[in-house]
């Protein structure tokens, strides 16, 4: 189910983000970024439609996604 990122508290919202920009795998290249810059950059993503916020009941998890991975 896709949830739409409006619809969730700013600070949830901040810290789904923080959470999935820090996971073990979430390569930025080979400069450093720091994690302010990280989380409006997903921030950007979901506010232009590039990305989703998934939830999977089945499962109780949320994730982000690029649009094309739908």
């Amino acid at each position: 189910m896709i949830i739409p990122y409006e619809q969730l508290e700013p600070d949830t919202l901040n810290a789904l983000i923080e959470e999935f920009v820090s996971r073990d795998g979430t390569d930025y290249g080979d400069n450093e970024i720091s994690l302010s810059a990280k989380v409006e950059q997903v921030r950007g993503k979901l506010r232009s439609g590039d990305a989703v916020i998934l939830f999977s009941e089945s499962k109780g998890l949320c994730n982000i996604v690029h649009k094309d991975m739908l």
